[in-house]
């Protein structure tokens, strides 16, 4: 298996039992170690050593984080401005510890959802904070509702030992990474990642592979990575979707990935899965 992608590891300890007892959940607001989490810009912020900065309790925080070993954290729902583009947090990461990075997307994508979802679905009442901020339920018709993370392949094809990345039209310039798309409904990993290489670069696949996941909360997405081996190497690139993508050489990878400035392409930062994918691909052929 590949190592564990930026984002993954244990965080805090969620304490998930004590999620439906909101006596308990209260009493750990006056704990000594108790503290909330700060937000500045729609992000939690961090500290000048790239930590997350925590507070005393001010009031009465409708989210239960979890433990930090027997200090219980906390988070209110954050209701300041939001960048209108939720990618817009990413330098946040060039400065962020990454022992802290799960609990930084843990927080941030609870935040996003609670923004996202002040309405039932069902009845379209307003609804309220429920399970120390783990759901939502309607006060009008008892719905409840739950966080969601939107699954999203992202995916290797390999030909004849080279790889296939793209470039889409946001990236910085020489950057390539792997394909991507969104699992539609009715679909299993498996066929998106057919149907995504095949609508994005024209080419069939078989031997599909799940590799590794990533929670990404930009704004609340699970990457499911995963590696297939293409039939051929003939490119019908979708120019709606991709500024380019190529079959690159192990040699032109590795190359890519010490920082070699001749290298044929810029690789995915490291905080991104698809730089998880690309290290664990040339690991594999040592």
């Amino acid at each position: 298996m590949p190592p564990d992608p930026y984002f993954c590891g244990p965080g805090l300890d969620r304490a998930d039992q004590l999620r439906a007892d909101p006596g308990a959940i209260a009493e750990l607001l006056s704990h000594a170690g108790a503290k909330q989490l700060q937000w500045t810009d729609g992000a939690p912020a961090l500290d000048e050593h790239g930590k997350l900065s925590w507070q005393p309790i001010d009031g009465e925080p409708a989210i239960f984080l979890g433990f930090d070993g027997a200090d219980p954290r906390f988070s209110h729902l954050y209701d300041g401005e939001v960048p209108a583009n939720a990618y817009a947090h990413i330098p946040l990461l060039a400065l962020l510890d990454d022992q802290e990075a799960p609990t930084f997307a843990a927080a941030l994508s609870l935040a996003n959802w609670h923004r996202r979802h002040g309405h039932c679905s069902v009845c379209s009442h307003r609804t309220e904070p429920n399970r120390g901020g783990w759901s939502r339920i309607c006060p009008n018709c008892s719905a409840e509702h739950y966080p969601r993370a939107d699954p999203v392949v992202i995916m290797l094809a390999e030909y004849d030992g080279r790889l296939l990345l793209g470039r889409q039209p946001q990236y910085p310039p020489g950057r390539y990474s792997a394909l991507a798309g969104f699992v539609e409904p009715g679909e299993s990993i498996e066929d998106a990642v057919a149907r995504e290489l095949k609508e994005e670069a024209g080419i069939d696949v078989s031997k599909v592979r799940y590799m590794c996941s990533q929670p990404w909360p930009f704004p609340s997405s699970l990457m499911i990575g995963a590696h297939a081996m293409a039939n051929d190497d003939a490119l019908t690139i979708d120019r709606n979707e991709l500024d380019d993508a190529r079959w690159f050489s192990r040699e032109e990878v590795v190359a890519a990935l010490a920082g070699d400035p001749e290298a044929p392409f810029q690789p995915p930062s490291k905080w991104a899965i698809a730089r998880t994918l690309l290290d664990h691909w040339v690991d594999g052929l040592k």
